[in-house]
């Protein structure tokens, strides 16, 4: 298995022409691939084919999908558009945390990708070096602070996720199960939980990401 990360491989130059295509054209390709027919489209391949070459060209610059995966997930840092920090630490957090839910919204394959695995590339590094410049006058040690950055990718991917299954109908199966089980009798605590129904508004995502970062970070 790889162990070098991607950017820190050689491309490889091969035998005959030389290479045609750059790395960042690859992980484009693999992208606009993904938006339009989602992650599982994406293999070495698909990827050719989408850059009208054969699957064996695209490792002069990645070894696997896997390296594609970690390219096009790197990538999206660079669709945010960051202020300088400055200024009070909370509100500045949820900043990313806009930006982030609008990158996974634009492109609803990236939370789950997320979610399943880690990485940390030269423009995910910019944005981790973002964060910790925003924690620069904060307290809590160096740790804390990574974890916060851990957490607060984690829990973004997870609500934007929640938020693109809506459409699904998943939300309308869950509730017309938990009705059935509340009928039944043999979960007071969670009738009681749910007694409001309706009426009680689902509290913001963002109010969620700020509650999580105020614990971990404390006020």
């Amino acid at each position: 298995m790889e162990t070098v990360p991607v950017w820190l491989r050689e491309r490889r130059t091969g035998v005959g022409r030389p290479a045609e295509r750059s790395r960042a054209e690859v992980t484009a390709a693999a992208i606009a691939l993904a938006d339009r027919e989602g992650l599982a489209a994406v293999s070495m391949r698909r990827v050719a084919a989408e850059l009208g070459t054969g699957p064996a060209s695209l490792y002069r610059y990645v070894d696997s999908r896997d390296d594609l995966l970690d390219l096009m997930t790197d990538e999206m840092a660079t669709e945010y558009q960051l202020p300088e920090p400055g200024g009070p630490w909370l509100p500045a957090l949820l900043e990313v945390y806009r930006q982030g839910r609008a990158v996974m919204l634009r492109h609803s394959w990236l939370p789950e990708l997320l979610l399943a695995r880690s990485t940390l590339g030269p423009h995910s590094t910019e944005l981790l070096e973002h964060v910790l410049a925003i924690l620069a006058a904060h307290p809590a040690g160096a740790g804390r602070k990574l974890e916060a950055f851990a957490v607060m990718t984690t829990l973004t991917a997870a609500l934007t996720l929640h938020e693109l299954n809506a459409s699904s109908g998943a939300p309308q199966r869950q509730g017309a199960y938990l009705a059935h089980a509340i009928a039944a009798g043999r979960h007071p605590h969670l009738a009681a939980a749910l007694a409001g129904g309706p009426a009680t508004p689902a509290p913001r995502f963002e109010d969620t990401v700020s509650r999580v970062l105020t614990g971990l970070l404390g006020e």
